[in-house]
């Protein structure tokens, strides 16, 4: 998986180097259809740091394949900049795409009023014909490089709760989030747009909580200590209670509730708040399990 992942985004590459020359001619400079208001502004941006604060569930897998001896300051460079760079320059190139695509009547035919990725991507390549075609259909092929280490996490995450779990084949947990993936992913395919906003900051609240927890963890209680003692990982004796971590997770979306707005639920701002909470329920409360327990 890690060499496909690494291999995956080559073809992309070529891909939105070709739309950007073809669809190059009718950019516009699109004034917004109503007045930029603070919240609208929010908004994009927790949508927009949803969509790299989910991968912190994921990055630790990679951590297997960096040298115990690299440099802590050049694998964060490497991390940041990876995901940065990926995910401003395809934000961007939706932003440019999306903004022009009502001046281009089959653009903005393809793109059914945000619910049809694929089909502004076919109109803005129909020009190529046949090749235009087979570069839409590498796009397509390439989208399971997200969902894949989603999946493999999914397992992963399980076999590490208990020993019972861990005598599950991985690929079983594999087969079970696909039948959880592919029934969402059909009914969310017939309102794309407003589906993968929903989802997106759903998953941004709750990995934003998980991030705070982690960071305070790591920094304040750990003294950015990176001497993990591996061999602890199967011996709860000898590992945080996890109690406090729960309780702070739990308390986060406590506030994130009435404070997000979706869909189901107006409020002001959820992810912000529930940083702030998790932040400082996790340090009161791990402070005191720690006296206590000593770990």
């Amino acid at each position: 998986m890690h060499w496909y992942e690494s291999a995956v985004w080559n073809p992309n590459v070529i891909t939105f180097i070709v739309m950007l020359g073809i669809g190059c001619k009718h950019f516009v400079n699109a004034p917004p259809s109503a007045p930029v208001t603070a919240s609208n502004d929010i908004t994009f941006a927790t949508t927009a740091a949803s969509s790299v604060i989910s991968w912190c569930t994921m990055t630790p897998d990679a951590g297997v394949y960096h040298s115990k001896n690299a440099s802590s300051l050049r694998i964060f460079l490497y991390t940041y900049i990876g995901l940065f760079k990926a995910s401003i320059t395809v934000h961007f190139l939706g932003v440019i795409f999306a903004a022009s695509a009502p001046n281009v009547p089959t653009w903005e035919a393809g793109f059914d009023n945000g619910n049809n990725i694929g089909g502004i991507i076919n109109a803005i390549l129909s020009p190529l014909s046949g090749f235009g075609k087979f570069l839409t259909a590498l796009l397509a092929l390439s989208i399971p490089s997200p969902c894949a280490p989603t999946m493999y996490i999914f397992g992963s995450s399980f076999m590490t709760i208990g020993s019972f779990f861990a005598k599950v084949p991985r690929y079983v947990y594999v087969i079970i989030s696909e039948a959880i993936l592919i029934p969402v992913a059909i009914v969310g395919a017939t309102q794309f747009y407003a589906t993968f906003v929903d989802v997106l900051s759903l998953i941004g609240y709750w990995s934003s909580a998980f991030a705070v927890i982690v960071l305070v963890e790591h920094f304040v209680f750990r003294k950015n200590d990176f001497s993990y003692k591996m061999e602890d990982w199967n011996q709860p004796r000898r590992l945080p209670v996890g109690l406090v971590a729960f309780l702070a997770f739990f308390c986060a979306f406590g506030i994130i509730i009435p404070s997000m707005s979706q869909v189901w639920y107006t409020g002001p701002i959820g992810i912000p708040v529930g940083c702030a909470v998790a932040l400082v329920v996790y340090l009161v409360l791990r402070s005191i399990e720690n006296s206590w327990t000593g770990r």
